[in-house]
């Protein structure tokens, strides 16, 4: 069994049990108030469907946006959570429970996936959602209608806070804690898949929370607050800012996926003039993001690791005479930090943030005066210098680096290089944190 195959099979068991006790009961006593089941089920439904994920390739997104697989689907979790805090419609009680909630939520996101599942499979290509997104959702409404509708329904909410703010104010905490819970979730089963540390996916999540999250929340609140004051005819207004929002964010991504583009173009442009093997620099960017995550990188910081690893040997193309086979590990360390200053103003030039030029700037400098990601860069370019897509070569390339921790490279990257390398699968490399 793969690490972590048994976190994610708890997560999906967990959602299973939950969503067949949901759908069971449902079936069982009958679906109350189906109007408002419908309508929130269409919705969540509409928002997966509107949902969509990144082709792999030179316009992938950058790797802490890759690992997620897919664009958010705002307008199906704010309906979901508003339909598992909705208390009454149009000023009258709803009796609908956690079990229905959870039932239309999970028949709807069914609904909402499956054709995307059905394409992915038609054209053999892995965009499309994840399912494991559908079991956070069906947990994470879950939990959140747990802690409103008993009371609502005992009329433990009503009584004591009215309808006023006091009532507003105990949705707000409902929703708090339950993007809690699922950015919780979230990071372990990204901690599941990738193996990279808990603490900087769940920090990304985090992050992710305080923003769109925050808009999913809000929007939440106010649908059920829209429902029972107004009813249903609510829904449709208060749907078309999450349906813009999920416009704008697709179209932000394509502008990053055009950045993305140019930066794999101009570092491709190294390999076309000769200056460095085909493939080297995708390796190296590919090999330091991994790193970095590795040692606690995350968000916009890996973003500008990657660029810098894709962009690290730009500067060889300002160069007379090509340096030999391209591998700059083995210059003198003037020549190795010439190239880097050189490397640096190019890509000032290409218009990407000016971190990814400092980084690209600061890979030749003594390790103990560089910043975490010049250090990455600089170790892992060494390693595939001496490596390159020779796996056998991997243990004598780890090991040289690790004779060169007292002058050329950090231990602690050497270290969880090492560690990247051992869960990969290099032959005879271990995670023996030595070096």
């Amino acid at each position: 069994m793969r690490p972590g195959a048994a976190t994610v099979g708890s997560v999906r068991a967990a959602a299973l049990l939950l969503g067949a006790a949901g759908l069971a009961h449902t079936l069982w006593h009958g679906l109350a108030e189906p109007g408002n089941a419908l309508a929130f089920g269409a919705l969540v439904a509409l928002g997966e469907l509107a949902r969509r994920g990144a082709r792999p390739g030179a316009g992938a997104p950058p790797a802490s946006e890759a690992l997620r697989g897919s664009e958010p689907a705002p307008l199906a979790a704010a309906a979901a959570l508003a339909y598992a805090l909705l208390g009454a419609d149009a000023g009258t009680p709803t009796t609908h429970g956690v079990l229905q909630t959870v039932a239309v939520v999970c028949a709807a996101g069914l609904a909402g996936i499956v054709p995307h599942v059905a394409r992915r499979r038609a054209r053999d290509d892995d965009r499309g959602p994840d399912p494991d997104h559908l079991a956070r959702r069906v947990l994470t409404v879950g939990f959140a209608a747990l802690c409103f509708q008993p009371l609502y329904n005992a009329g433990a909410l009503t009584g004591p806070l009215g309808t006023g703010a006091p009532y507003v104010l105990f949705l707000l905490l409902v929703l708090v804690l339950t993007g809690l819970c699922d950015a919780v979730l979230a990071a372990l089963l990204l901690r599941a898949r990738t193996a990279y540390p808990y603490g900087p996916l769940l920090r990304d999540e985090l992050r992710a929370l305080l923003g769109i999250g925050s808009a999913v929340c809000a929007t939440g609140v106010v649908m059920a607050l829209g429902v029972a004051a107004a009813g249903l005819w609510a829904l449709p207004v208060l749907a078309v800012p999450l349906l813009l929002t999920q416009i704008s964010y697709r179209r932000y991504a394509a502008v990053r996926t055009v950045n993305r583009q140019t930066i794999a173009s101009l570092a491709r442009a190294t390999e076309i003039a000769g200056c460095t093997p085909p493939g080297h620099a995708r390796r190296v960017a590919a090999l330091a993001t991994a790193v970095g995550r590795e040692l606690g990188l995350g968000g916009s910081e890996l973003t500008v690791l990657e660029y810098a690893a894709l962009m690290h040997d730009i500067g060889q193309l300002s160069l007379l005479d090509p340096v030999p086979g391209g591998a700059t590990a083995p210059l003198p360390a003037e020549d190795q930090r010439r190239i880097a200053l050189l490397g640096g103003e190019v890509v000032r030039m290409t218009g990407v943030p000016a971190a990814v030029a400092h980084v690209v700037e600061r890979q030749a400098d003594p390790y103990r005066e560089q910043p975490l990601p010049a250090r990455i860069v600089r170790t892992v370019n060494a390693y595939d210098d001496l490596a390159g897509e020779d796996a056998g070569a991997a243990l004598e390339a780890l090991e040289t680096l690790r004779l060169g921790t007292a002058r050329d490279h950090h231990p602690e990257v050497v270290a969880g290089l090492a560690r990247v390398l051992a869960r990969d699968g290099a032959p005879g490399v271990t995670s023996s944190p030595t070096g």
